[in-house]
């Protein structure tokens, strides 16, 4: 990079700083990154590939199968020739890019210069010094004298200046604690908004243990129940099955004299039939009368005693509800009072 001695005598060291640092392509100061060519001056990265570009029309990127390209340093006519990679292969200038930050640091620090003070739009030669109070405007002493504001209240702009400045300060303030206390609600929500749902899900496992809890008794008690139903049923079916034997057994009986006695009707000689059928028809009429069995009563086999009735259950378990707590029973007691009222 040239630095001219020139920099000593025309105008201020950091106007002459400035016009070292703009670059010969577009007038500017540079953007990074700033590359130094071989012929050690500077040039916007962007700058410099435009005039490669321009030099080198077939040389598509840095993947590009072409193995490079050349161009012509626009400052000193220097040939810079260029690799595969083009204008990306250039050294950056880091001390340049650091001497352009510094640079602008300082002129965003330094005060307006007298000509860089806001002019009048009607009087261009006349500064801005002046604050109309009735068209709330600065303007320029001229337009006050012969202008639009000559029969407005004015009043020193530098007293304004402070007085707008001290009030927008305020505003400032204002601002940021409406914005501290915004953020602090905004927590206080979120904390909230956390605490519902561990408040649920604890309420819902609360809700799911008490159900089960409560399932478990009634399987509970249903195993009792149908523990009762079998004893019943084991205690019926083993009476009746005992019947069941003694019934078959005086079936036995009974078929057995049948057929004796039908043996004895065949008998053709009287003195032999004579000496058997006395005590034969003794014997069947006793067998007769003492063949009376117990019997079951008529329903017996009904098992109606176990019927359960569980419409009183369902209706609790259709009205479940949650309790309410003390608050909500005082503001219903509340609406009460007052809609009798």
């Amino acid at each position: 990079m040239d630095f001219q001695p020139s920099i000593l005598r025309d105008g201020s060291p950091m106007e002459s700083l400035e016009k070292q640092l703009l670059c010969p392509i577009c007038l500017e100061l540079f953007s990074k990154p700033v590359v130094i060519l071989p012929c050690q001056h500077n040039l916007c990265r962007k700058c410099a590939n435009d005039v490669f570009q321009a030099a080198n029309p077939y040389w598509q990127s840095r993947g590009s199968v072409i193995s490079g390209g050349r161009f012509r340093c626009p400052s000193c006519r220097h040939e810079v020739l260029l690799d595969r990679h083009g204008v990306y292969g250039l050294q950056r200038n880091l001390l340049v890019e650091n001497i352009i930050d510094i640079y602008k640091q300082e002129c965003s620090s330094r005060p307006l210069k007298k000509g860089e003070h806001p002019m009048c739009k009607e009087h261009e030669d006349e500064r801005i010094n002046i604050y109309c109070v009735t068209c709330e405007v600065p303007t320029c002493s001229m337009c006050k004298v012969f202008g639009a504001h000559k029969d407005c209240e004015v009043a020193p702009l530098q007293s304004i200046f402070q007085g707008q400045k001290s009030e927008l300060n305020n505003c400032i303030s204002m601002l940021v604690a409406g914005n501290d206390r915004i953020q602090t609600i905004i927590s206080q929500l979120e904390d909230s908004c956390r605490s519902t749902e561990e408040n649920s899900e604890a309420a819902k496992r609360e809700l799911c243990a008490r159900f089960d809890a409560f399932v478990a008794l009634l399987e509970e008690k249903k195993t009792e129940l149908l523990e009762r139903i079998a004893r019943e049923q084991e205690d019926k079916t083993s009476f009746v099955q005992g019947l069941i034997h003694k019934y078959k057994e005086q079936l036995e009986k009974s078929s057995r004299l049948v057929e004796t006695a039908i043996q004895a009707m065949e008998e053709t000689g009287g003195a032999t039939f004579l000496m058997n059928a006395k005590q034969l028809i003794k014997t069947i009429v006793e067998a007769s009368k003492g063949g009376r069995l117990e019997k079951i009563e008529q329903g017996y086999e009904r098992m109606d005693a176990f019927s359960v009735s569980l419409e009183h259950l369902a209706d609790a378990v259709r009205t479940l509800d949650f309790e309410p707590d003390e608050e909500d029973e005082f503001y219903e007691e509340v609406e009460e009072e007052t809609e009798e009222d």
